[in-house]
């Protein structure tokens, strides 16, 4: 069931890349995130031509969830060119709300890489 469920969030991921709007690195990135709810939250990049101004596709679907009410959430898919792992500032962002949370890279071809957070931000902000 598991692996069913990853291969729902990467469909998910990878559609939510083809909203992205990344004019100025061209790296389209997705991002699907489920809650523990089971409703599955999308994102996608957002530049700026003011750098800072932008937003990573995995605060976007974040966000969004926690916009709605969502509380506790279980994975989340980084669809890219290539693999991409979030951000330190995503990283934060996520163990703030999700600290044990799954997070799987996907490339462009499909092929998957699979972390726990903490193995990606091992000294947390706190």
């Amino acid at each position: 069931m598991f692996s069913m469920l990853y291969d729902k969030l990467i469909k998910k991921a990878l559609e939510a890349r083809k909203f992205a709007y990344a004019p100025y690195s061209r790296s389209k990135v997705g991002a699907a995130l489920i809650a523990k709810s089971g409703k599955i939250y999308t994102g996608c990049n957002i530049e700026n031509a003011s750098l800072g101004l932008g937003l990573c596709a995995e605060r976007v679907a974040l966000f969004k969830a926690l916009s709605e009410g969502e509380k506790g959430f279980r994975a989340i898919v980084v669809a890219a060119h290539e693999f991409f792992p979030p951000c330190g500032a995503c990283l934060q962002v996520l163990h703030e709300f999700a600290p044990n949370i799954d997070v799987i890279l996907v490339n462009k071809a499909g092929k998957q890489k699979a972390y726990k957070l903490n193995a990606l931000l091992p000294h947390p902000f706190r």
